[in-house]
Parts: C-alpha cells; sequence; structure tokens
C-alpha cells in the first residue's frame, strides 16, 4: 500500500473503536459523529478486503484480521504522539533515557542535574535507577552508569569516577571504633557483592569474621541502615559526602579499597545521537570538575 494513501483517518476510526468495542464512543473520543466512525471502518473493511468486526446487538466483537491490526496501530499512534510531545514552543527537545545506580544517582549526579537541564533544555532526560543490574536493550535506553569493571558483553564502557570503599557507620557506632579489628564485635551490613568486605580486610590485616544477617541490593539503602545504628556498611563515602558532612554518618577508617569504579556503558550497536553526545561530554566536564 502506497504511503501517500494510507486511509488515516480511517485507520485511527478503526483504533478507537477497538478499544471501546462500540461506535458511538469510538465517535465521542474522536468528536465525531457515530455514523462517521462507522462508514470510516467501513470503507477501510472495504479497502482491505476483509472484516474487521462483528457488529453485534450490543456493540463490537473483533475479528481475528482485526486482533492483528490493533497493536500494529496502537504502537504507531503511541510512537507518533511521543514524537509530537517532543515540539515544546517550537524547539524539538529529544528523548535521552539514562538509567543510573542508585548511589551514583543520589550521591553525586542528582546535585548536578540543575546544570545540565539549563546547559542543554532541548534535552528530554529520562532518568530510571536500578541496583546496577540492567538491561540497556530491554529497557530501552540510551546509557546506563554502572558500577563495576568496566567488562559487560556488548557494551562501550566509558569510566567516569574512581569509588574506593570504606566503613561508614553511625558516629555512635564509630565513636567504639578504636582499631579495624573492632569491627568483627559489630554487624557487617552486607552487600550482593560478596566479597567487598574480605577485600576490606584483608587489606585492614583483619580476619574475616562469618557475616549474617541481611543483604542488601541497594549501597544507598544499605548506609542508609548504617546511618541508623544498624551496622557498619562498606560503601564509596564520595557518594556520600553530604551526610558525612551533617554528622549523620561516620568513616571511622582511613583504609580504602577499590572495589571498582562508575561508568558510562551503552550498547555497542546504538548510535550514538546528538542528546547523547551532549549528556556524555557534560559528565566528563563534570568528572574533571571534581578532580
Amino acid at each position: 500500500m502506497d504511503r501517500a494513501q494510507l486511509p488515516l483517518n480511517a485507520l485511527r476510526a478503526f483504533e478507537a473503536a477497538a478499544r471501546h468495542l462500540n461506535f458511538t464512543r469510538a465517535a465521542v473520543e474522536l468528536c465525531v459523529s457515530q455514523g462517521a466512525v462507522s462508514h470510516q471502518v467501513a470503507q477501510l473493511e472495504q479497502r482491505l478486503g476483509t472484516r474487521l468486526f462483528h457488529r453485534l446487538p450490543r456493540g463490537l466483537a473483533l475479528t481475528d484480521e482485526g486482533h492483528a491490526l490493533v497493536p500494529v496501530l496502537a504502537e504507531m499512534f503511541d510512537r507518533v504522539g511521543a514524537t509530537l510531545d517532543q515540539y515544546s514552543g517550537g524547539q524539538f527537545r529529544e528523548v535521552l533515557k539514562v538509567g543510573v545506580v542508585g548511589t551514583f544517582a543520589t550521591g553525586w549526579l542528582l546535585p548536578r542535574l540543575d546544570r545540565f537541564a539549563r546547559a542543554h533544555p532541548a534535552v528530554d532526560l529520562r532518568l530510571s535507577t536500578n541496583n546496577n543490574r540492567v538491561d540497556l536493550a530491554g529497557e530501552a535506553l540510551d546509557f546506563a552508569i554502572r558500577f563495576g569493571d568496566g567488562a559487560w558483553h556488548g557494551t562501550h564502557a566509558q569510566p567516569l569516577l574512581a569509588a574506593p570503599m570504606a566503613p561508614l557507620c553511625a558516629p555512635s557506632v564509630a565513636a567504639r571504633l578504636r582499631t579495624a579489628g573492632d569491627l568483627v564485635h559489630e554487624h557487617l551490613l552486607r552487600s550482593y557483592r560478596t566479597d567487598e568486605w574480605a577485600l576490606w580486610l584483608a587489606a585492614a590485616g583483619v580476619r574475616m569474621p562469618v557475616l549474617r544477617g541481611t543483604m542488601f541490593d541497594s549501597s544507598a539503602l544499605m548506609v542508609s541502615a548504617a546511618a541508623a545504628g544498624l551496622g557498619v556498611a562498606l560503601a564509596p563515602p564520595a557518594m556520600f559526602a553530604r551526610e558525612l558532612a551533617a554528622e549523620q554518618l561516620a568513616q571511622p577508617f582511613e583504609q580504602t579499597i577499590d572495589a571498582g569504579r562508575y561508568w558510562l556503558t551503552r550498547l555497542m550497536s546504538r548510535t550514538e545521537s546528538d542528546a547523547m553526545c551532549r549528556f556524555r561530554l557534560w559528565l566528563a566536564d563534570e568528572v574533571e570538575r571534581v578532580r
């Protein structure tokens, strides 16, 4: 079928009628008469050479052919609507979808986002947080900011920030910690990265105790538990600078370990858009500010 001859009004009438299974309600939505919707659908059926609805005494029922057409049209109209929504004040706003590990989002990115918005008003940034487990393709993300070693299959990874880890706890807990060995008498809060405490304690010359208790899939949540006096967390102090400055948290020991860093990642198969380029360069500038 020639695109220039697509019966768009008829397709819109059919899609609305398919959602409501009623010509009258579809007509109300489209601000036309019931007869106009019925006529448009009949013309579409004639053009396709097949029936799309069974006309029933009290409404409509989709035929198999109608069922096959509905999701295609729904996706098409959704995509057109989403694109039109990107125009604001005569300016096209490009959507940028970024997934961010929660600790980096709250501890580093959010305090700086206003600068990005002011520098790049044409970029419509959509943020989602995760616990470092992210599916770039499945979640239709342009970028994901992750913590680790940078080795993710099929992914291009640009290093952002080092994130040395140290014990963090409530000031009341820190007051009773004289040496690193005292940690074996505390509740050591665990993340899903199970080797981190072993690495830190080995670096501090302390024998690894048996760890028990709650395991957290979010460093931000784990550190919140530590601030509440529920134990000692191992996390990057740089991501909790505000809490440390406000004395909501304490870092009892200077010893740190390097268990990974933060990376800006994208699929190798993903061509970089203008919005992606703007965000990547802005991040690099922001990282340089803190070095």
